[in-house]
């Protein structure tokens, strides 16, 4: 049988991830001599609270079909914590209210509520303005759903801002993608960057989705103040908390980075009620609902206080650019858990520099990500220091030698 002939082109036409590359390299590297900084996973354990509250709903029997747009519970309390962090009156009936009414729609993994708003919004021949670098689906949004990504370089500072995405906007833009905190290179975008996305997106008619899946993974010198209740609370800039967003922001945030629960696959999607029911009806088919027994365990998981996690994050960022900073340009990773490093000239052209970088690594037992994975360029490479500190010393060490 002729098997290529059988493959589809959506299928033909795309690479495999260059982060599992990474992994399939690393797997033949002794345990006990590999420096892993490649892997974008948290390593703290569980919260208790959610760990017990998985259990206890496997056992109780809680395993069969949920309703696809997730469990009531699940949704109220996204939609409290979205009340309290935006401002936003949201609709977790199974009927939503009026057009306008921003609804709640539970998905396997943040990636999931990606592809269905571009399945959801995109026609063949639309156009996704990402940001480059990215994170590695948002160009095969586009692809899947036959539309075309526009990629709006970023380099050097790595911030999406109105005027870079203005310049790249044509009559079949229908959507661009703000990634803040961002993968690789650890940016936030400021207030006033969100409010001129924001402004530029709804004067052109335009769906502006924040992926915000690090956003409680950001630091002190990136937040600003937002009221809950009678108290301000530090918090990322987002375009959702600026007045009137819920018109023309589609918001994706999950619980996998936040809270270690990576494997669980579980986000969210909030936005106009419109678009969050056409992303309703193509999850039904595409994957019928989220994990049943999971989004019980993070019902209580917004009452969880993760400070003393993003702080150690925040001493590891600080670790990174003590070490890196002075030996080659490392934007200020403001939030998530990554650095975007540049990697000296001398490693070759920007075609293949991140490459050869990488490469360079694999032969002293360290692993990073070579920037092409992530860009059109192939100028920097991306470690993650979601890793235990003597591992991160240890791969600094080697960062040091091979920069200096």
């Amino acid at each position: 049988m002729d098997i290529d002939r059988l493959i589809a082109q959506r299928s033909a036409t795309i690479n495999g991830s260059g982060i599992r590359r990474v992994f399939e390299i690393g797997a033949g590297i002794p345990p006990d001599l590999k420096i892993d900084l490649s892997i974008g996973q948290p390593d703290f354990p569980v919260p208790r609270p959610i760990r017990d509250a998985a259990v206890r709903a496997i056992q109780e029997g809680r395993n069969g079909y949920p309703l696809t747009r997730g469990i009531p519970e699940l949704r109220q309390a996204i939609a409290r914590r979205l009340k309290t962090d935006l401002g936003w009156t949201l609709s977790t009936s199974a009927k939503p209210g009026a057009p306008s009414e921003p609804g709640v729609l539970v998905t396997p993994g943040t990636s999931a509520a990606l592809l269905l708003a571009c399945q959801a919004l995109l026609n063949p021949g639309d156009e996704l303005i990402v940001p480059d670098p990215y994170f590695v689906l948002y160009p095969y949004l586009a692809h899947f759903a036959q539309a075309k990504a526009v990629f709006c370089s970023t380099y050097p500072d790595f911030r999406l801002t109105a005027e870079r995405v203005e310049r790249l906007m044509t009559p079949r833009t229908k959507m661009v993608i703000l990634n803040s905190p961002g993968n690789p290179a650890g940016v936030v975008n400021s207030e006033r960057e969100c409010r001129d996305l924001l402004d530029l997106c709804r004067r052109r008619n335009v769906v502006l989705l924040s992926d915000e899946i690090y956003d409680e993974f950001a630091f002190p010198e990136s937040r600003t103040q937002t009221m809950v209740g009678d108290r301000a609370r530090p918090v990322a800039p987002s375009p959702a908390r600026l007045k009137g967003a819920e018109d023309c922001v589609l918001l994706v945030r999950g619980f996998g980075k936040t809270y270690a629960v990576t494997g669980w696959r579980l986000g969210y999607a909030s936005g106009p009620a419109r678009i969050i029911e056409e992303m309703t009806k193509l999850q039904q088919y595409f994957y019928v609902s989220s994990p049943h027994p999971l989004q019980w365990g993070v019902v209580a998981a917004f009452d969880v206080d993760m400070s003393r996690e993003v702080a150690e994050y925040q001493r590891r960022r600080d670790l990174v650019l003590h070490r890196l900073a002075p030996l080659t340009e490392v934007p200020l990773p403001g939030g998530a858990f990554y650095a975007f490093v540049k990697v000296p000239d001398r490693y070759g052209s920007g075609s293949n520099r991140g490459e050869n970088f990488f490469q360079s690594g694999v032969t002293r037992n360290l692993l990073i990500v070579p920037g092409r994975t992530f860009s059109q360029r192939d100028t920097h490479f991306r470690l993650s220091y979601a890793t235990p500190i003597e591992k991160l010393e240890r791969g600094l060490d080697v960062l040091a030698e091979m920069l200096a």
